[in-house]
């Protein structure tokens, strides 16, 4: 007797089901991704505008909120010479905030038009800065430099916006001798090591009836009347 071979039905609904599902699933995972950058926030910055910042983190084009990565962005703005740190937050509804720290401009070299900042890098702007900048009128020896920037930092930002020049002005006793000339038409000696103490120079200006000179702030405290 011949033996039945029965075929087996291939259960077609199940497979379609399954590719369809998949389909949906991918579909869906593209257009998540392919969402865009609803919104930019740009915190910190007072050199850079908010558009520069964005150009350099690649954003201009609000580009999809999950393939555009923190590490990547960062890197990117970090490579600019004013950008000391940065700091790049995600939040709900596709809101990116970038908080950019950047280096203080301490002068502008008179000798090469260029601008120094607190690391000692010199840029070039082609922009007004937000806060005064002294000029110094000429070169600090490198022996000086670091020693120079790491006590004039110590002088409070609206006490050196009143510094017009900066001029290293050494002699036989001290090495490490500064005169500073001020926009109200006073001048100041100073040494490094003292440099904080141009913190009072408000203080100082009423005890001067009006009167403009030279207050020597690099051996004792006095003030010496311009002729």
């Amino acid at each position: 007797m011949a033996k039945v071979i029965k075929k087996k039905k291939i259960r077609l609904l199940p497979f379609f089901i399954f590719i369809i599902a998949i389909a949906v699933i991918v579909f869906v995972c593209l257009f998540i991704l392919d969402t865009k950058v609803k919104n930019i926030i740009i915190t910190g910055n007072e050199i850079l505008s908010d558009d520069e910042v964005i150009e350099l983190a690649g954003l201009t084009d609000y580009p999809s909120f999950y393939k555009t990565l923190n590490i990547t962005m960062k890197n990117d703005i970090s490579r600019n010479s004013l950008v000391k740190s940065v700091d790049i937050n995600r939040s709900f509804y596709h809101i990116i905030e970038i908080n950019v720290e950047e280096y203080e401009i301490l002068y502008k070299r008179e000798d090469n038009g260029k601008y120094v900042l607190e690391n000692k890098d010199e840029i070039t702007l082609d922009k007004e800065t937000p806060y005064t900048i002294p000029r110094l009128i000429n070169k600090i020896p490198n022996k000086i430099l670091n020693r120079f920037i790491k006590y004039y930092k110590r002088v409070d930002l609206s006490i050196r916006e009143k510094i017009s020049e900066i001029k290293y002005d050494p002699n036989e006793f001290d090495e490490d001798r500064f005169l500073l000339y001020m926009d109200d038409g006073n001048s100041v000696y100073m040494t490094i090591t003292k440099f904080e103490r141009l913190n009072y120079y408000n203080d100082v200006l009423p005890q001067l009836d009006g009167r403009k000179g030279y207050l020597y702030l690099d051996s004792g405290n006095h003030f010496q009347i311009m002729e």
